[in-house]
Order: structure tokens, then sequence, then C-alpha cells
């Protein structure tokens, strides 16, 4: 009874968490389809997207201190800076070199800092580098990719191209982790990977297809046209598979920190990373794709 009264308040907790977040989410991504008229209707997308990648670099960074590996999260966090006003312009579109430019800056400047920082023991010295470069590649690269997305597809025949990627973004993504969460709640039997996740199962992927699917399918019919059926629901697929490898990693960095999730922000949904993380996976497939395929 106690065990079955903590999981409907988990739910509970899920649930009502999701009820006050998604609208504002939804209300950010439609925001410049409401008022075309104003530029700075892109900005409140971009200042929550600046706050949850902040908190997802926060919350890796507290899983790396449970293994005490000694990340520099000053610079971290001004590496994470300057990528995200490279993809502010888009970098990865309109001026690749610029971002390849951060990223070499970034590097140089880690190796440079903590030369200095680990004079006392250089043997914490290649630890210190790898934790503090790949927190900032991890969640400050790959989330940048969703800025881009937001910014980078306006002058393009499309109208309203970048807000119809981030819908279809975030419904395709969601789709496939509510399908996944109660298909393999419900009707789960046969774990996928239980030494990296003891929770997934077969059961819970192919829910989680489906609902990507059919998120997908409900995309085109409604407000995507220009991305016909044949296209949508193949490239849903991916992006669920994706998300799965992106949701396995995050998950294997949790059990060798031995934490069950990254932080406790969003009750019944862990922290900004454990819901990041299939996301930023699929930022640049879904990035790229745009950039061929428009």
């Amino acid at each position: 009874m106690v065990k079955l009264n903590l999981t409907s308040n988990y739910m509970n907790s899920r649930l009502l968490t999701a009820i006050i977040a998604l609208p504002v989410l939804i209300l950010s991504i439609i925001l410049p389809y409401l008022l075309p008229q104003f530029s700075q209707a892109n900005w409140l997308f971009l200042v929550i997207a600046a706050l949850a990648l902040g908190a997802g670099l926060f919350e890796f960074f507290t899983l790396t201190k449970k293994l005490e590996l000694k990340a520099d999260a000053s610079i971290a966090y001004l590496g994470a800076a300057a990528l995200f006003v490279a993809f502010l312009f888009d970098a990865p579109g309109k001026a690749p070199d610029l971002l390849i430019l951060t990223l070499a800056v970034f590097l140089i400047t880690v190796l440079i800092t903590q030369t200095f920082r680990f004079q006392a023991d250089f043997s914490k010295m290649l630890t210190g580098i790898g934790v503090t470069v790949l927190g900032v590649l991890y969640v400050a690269f790959l989330g940048g990719f969703i800025v881009s997305m937001r910014v980078g597809f306006d002058e393009t025949l499309v109208p309203h191209l970048s807000t119809k990627l981030l819908a279809f973004f975030f419904l395709v993504v969601m789709g496939a982790d509510v399908g996944g969460y109660y298909i393999g709640k419900n009707f789960g039997k046969h774990k996928l990977i239980p030494k990296i996740s003891p929770g997934k199962t077969w059961e819970g992927v192919f829910g989680g297809i489906v609902f990507s699917c059919a998120f997908a399918a409900i995309a085109t019919a409604t407000f995507f046209p220009e991305l016909p059926y044949k296209i949508s629901i193949p490239l849903a697929i991916v992006m669920t598979v994706v998300g799965l490898f992106g949701d396995l990693a995050e998950s294997a960095m949790k059990r060798g920190s031995k934490a069950k999730d990254a932080a406790n922000i969003l009750p019944g949904h862990g922290g900004l990373l454990d819901r990041l993380d299939s996301l930023l996976f699929n930022a640049p497939i879904l990035y790229y794709f745009a950039r061929f395929y428009f």
C-alpha cells in the first residue's frame, strides 16, 4: 500500500509539473508566430533555453562532484556563455568558423588555466580537464543547436520554419518520453538494459516509437505540411532511437555517481538534465536535417 501511494504521488507530481511547465514552453515556441512584428518575441524561448542549459550544466557538475572529479565550473560557465552567444547568431549555419574558433579558444583556455590550477597535484589535472570540457560540450554545445533552431531559419521559403521545427522537435521528443514512460510502466515486462537503466523495457521503447510517430503525423497534418508523412514519421523514429541513447548515456552517468536523479528541481521528473538528455542528442540532428532539407 505504501509503495502504491508513493507511485501515485510520483505520477501526480509528474503530471502537475507538466501542467505548469508545458504552457510556458508552448507559449515561448509560438510567440513569434503570434507576434511576428516583434523581433523580441524570440527572447522568451531563448531565456528559458539559457536557464535550462545553465541548470543542466550545474547538475552535470553536481554529479561529477559526487565522484570527486574537480571540474573548473567558472571556466566552464564562461565557455558555455561564449558558445551560447555563438549559437545565438546561428554560428553553425551562418558562421561555422566562429563556432570552431569559440571551441578552440575554450579548449586552449581550459588547458592554460588548469596547468596552473593543479600545481599542487598534477595527477588530477587530466580528469579535471576532462569533466570540464565534457560538461560544456555535452550541455552547452549540443544544447546550443536548440538555440540556433530558434534563430536560424527566419530567412527561408517556409513561413515560420523555426517555430514549426521547435514545435515538431518537442512534440516528437516528448511524445517518445510519454509513450515510453506510460507504456513501460503499465505493460513493460522485458528489461532493455537493466545494468544501465533498470526501469527501461522493450515495451516502453516500442511505446515511445508509436507515440512519437503519432505526434509526428499530427504535426504534419496540422501545422507542418511542408514536412510530409514519408519524412516526418521516419524522422520521428530516428529521433526516438537517438533520444533513447541520450537517456541511457545520462542514466549511466547517474549510476556512476550513485544518484537516482541529476537533481530534484522538477517534482516527478528529477532535474533539468533528466529532461534535457534526449533533447541534447537530437538537437544537432534536427538542426542539420532542416539545413539540408529546407
